[in-house]
């Protein structure tokens, strides 16, 4: 019986953690308004500045992002006013989708 639960209690904890650490790489994604600062088409980098990302837990400001599909940055310019989802994918933020915000 005691060898039994033993093995029982490993499992648990083996299968607790793994889950801990799937969470944890989960992408996180939210969606935001900003302006468009500087593009770099070449690398698929876009700098954008914009308020708070509440889903992000990011506080105001400009940042560089790195774009999932070049072709996202193809109609923009600098001083566009945009809406935008971004996603932390293994700890990088990536902007996933861009738009111009009408």
């Amino acid at each position: 019986m005691k060898r039994w639960m033993a093995s029982w209690m490993v499992g648990l904890v083996v299968g607790l953690t793994v889950g801990l650490v799937s969470l944890g790489a989960m992408a996180q994604s939210a969606s935001a308004a900003g302006e468009v600062t500087k593009l770099d088409k070449a690398v698929g980098r876009v700098t954008l500045k914009h308020g708070e990302i509440k889903g992000l837990d990011m506080p105001p400001m400009t940042m560089t992002y790195r774009v999932k599909e070049p072709r996202l940055l193809d109609d923009l310019k600098a001083g566009d006013r945009v809406r935008f989802a971004v996603e932390r994918i293994d700890g990088q933020y990536v902007v996933t989708a861009l738009s111009k915000a009408p």
